[in-house]
């Protein structure tokens, strides 16, 4: 590929920059793009997933070759309780993200790039190639060390083929009956088909810290204790994501003078208290598609204007976020969760999809929950505070 101008280039080919790319290909097909991703394939190595109703139908029919499965509801189990959802659940991999996405952009990418510099009009790679366009996107990941107070959401997932069928038909979001450590756990269980499935250990904790032979011991213990017999290990994922408790959108986004749009975690479009980010890449994908002209300015100045709203219209989660962390004993996160999964499903449906109305806040925080009031109230106002001191489990 030659150093020709392009109309929009992408430092980096994550899922927010591969759905943009490829709405923007579908819509305006004469858009000339430019991928440049540090790795072999789009996406990188990751599980997504979303709601039925974190998306809208229109947006669900042009994301649909993306999705590797669907269920027509999910699970939760609790120590009180087990409870049937019929909320639809779809999950989509990195490799079907990237055979899907390929097929409409294999001219616009280029892998192995090692990309020194992003500027508003120009992207200089390490071997010293340059591409300009009037438009141009960081998409490549986490950017500035995020000052905000944040909580982690931590994980090792495995892909596993048993020897025998395993016998569970939906998603199970959050097993919450193991042994509660290092925060909130649970084990989030995919199944793929009756001998595959997902497997993955996952807290809400306060560290970043990831022991990985640890917690794929724990996902064979899990399976060993369902009964499942581990055939082969198909593939591995982790991650350490960041659970906001309290900051402001002006330590996400570059600074003002830098006028870059950013994407993805770059930008904070994630959500606050699940961590979820397909749904918002999805709206993101669509909104930028429909921007007449692309520029890097007035892109930057338009994503900076998501970005504030989308950052206070999750105050609430952020709220969700400080009582689970600070307002919890560790070993007793659970009971939050718990307790609200007793709600009404459209209620939850909104929850994730980040729709909450007033009334539904009220609803959550009503009879608020297995915590002492007393730290309840000490963290209901976002200031950049320090945890309070937990008590002796």
């Amino acid at each position: 590929m030659s150093n020709e101008n392009f109309d929009v280039i992408f430092a980096g080919g994550g899922l927010a920059a591969t759905l943009v790319a490829y709405r923007l290909k579908q819509l305006r097909p004469q858009c000339r793009i430019l991928i440049l991703e540090a790795g072999e394939r789009l996406g990188g190595n990751h599980t997504w997933s979303f709601h039925d109703t974190d998306i809208t139908p229109a947006a669900r029919k042009w994301v649909a070759p993306f999705v590797a499965q669907s269920w027509p509801k999910q699970k939760v189990h609790f120590p009180k309780y087990a409870r049937t959802l019929s909320i639809g659940y779809n999950t989509i991999f990195s490799e079907g993200l990237h055979k899907a996405a390929i097929a409409l952009l294999q001219d616009s990418v280029i892998f192995s790039s090692d990309v020194r510099t992003v500027e508003s009009g120009r992207v200089q790679l390490a071997d010293g190639r340059e591409f300009s366009a009037p438009c141009v996107i960081d998409a490549r990941g986490q950017g500035k060390s995020l000052d905000l107070t944040i909580g982690f959401q931590k994980f090792v997932g495995i892909e596993v083929r048993v020897e025998k069928p395993h016998g569970q038909s939906y998603p199970t979001i959050m097993d919450a009956t193991v042994p509660q450590v290092d925060g909130y756990r649970f084990v989030y269980t995919l199944p793929f088909s009756e001998d595959r499935m997902l497997i993955e250990d996952t807290y809400y904790s306060d560290t970043p810290d990831l022991n990985v032979p640890h917690l794929r011991e724990e996902c064979r213990k899990y399976a060993a204790g369902k009964g499942w017999t581990i055939a082969e290990i198909v593939r591995e994922e982790k991650g350490v994501l960041p659970i906001v408790l309290s900051g402001d959108v002006k330590s996400v986004l570059p600074p003002e003078s830098v006028k870059i749009p950013a994407l993805g975690l770059r930008g904070g479009f994630f959500h606050h208290t699940t961590s979820y980010s397909f749904p918002i890449a999805v709206r993101c994908a669509d909104a930028i598609a429909a921007l007449h002209p692309l520029t890097s300015e007035g892109l930057d100045r338009a994503i900076r204007g998501w970005a504030r709203k989308h950052w206070h219209d999750q105050r609430f989660f952020r709220l969700l976020n400080r009582m689970l962390f600070w307002a919890a004993k560790p070993d007793m996160r659970y009971r939050v969760l718990e307790r609200f999964y007793e709600l009404r499903e459209p209620l939850i449906s909104r929850f994730y999809s980040s729709g909450l109305t007033t009334a539904d806040q009220a609803r959550i925080l009503v009879g608020w929950p297995p915590v002492p009031i007393t730290r309840a109230l000490r963290v209901l106002n976002e200031t950049r505070v320090n945890p309070i001191p937990q008590a002796a489990s």
